[in-house]
């Protein structure tokens, strides 16, 4: 029961917390324009970085995953195991793509 309460809590503290950012302001937004030859360098280095992201994970699994799957069939215990360290190697794909939208956000 305690726990609950505490829960509740802090749900409510939360919500208070965060209200203000959802708020509008009351002035006027304006539009910045960004020159064509900027935003084609952001967007190619954009592409470069989930590619390069895509790609080295790709090389990455190929590797993890084929040493992997050899030490599952000796001892097939360690499955789970293995499959941290695939996940770990897929991991590069998302900080790629994190990165992209990053230079995104900034174009």
């Amino acid at each position: 029961m305690r726990m609950m309460f505490m829960l509740v809590i802090m749900g409510i503290l939360f919500l208070l917390s965060v209200s203000g950012v959802f708020a509008q302001s009351g002035e006027s937004t304006t539009v910045v324009t960004v020159s064509p030859d900027v935003q084609k360098f952001g967007l190619i280095a954009a592409a470069i970085a989930f590619g390069m992201g895509a790609i080295g994970a790709g090389i990455a699994i190929s590797n993890v995953g084929a040493a992997a799957m050899g030490a599952i069939g000796e001892k097939p215990e360690i499955a789970g195991q293995a499959l941290i360290f695939i996940a770990l190697a897929e991991g590069l794909v998302v900080f790629g793509f994190i990165t992209a939208l990053m230079i995104l956000g900034k174009v």
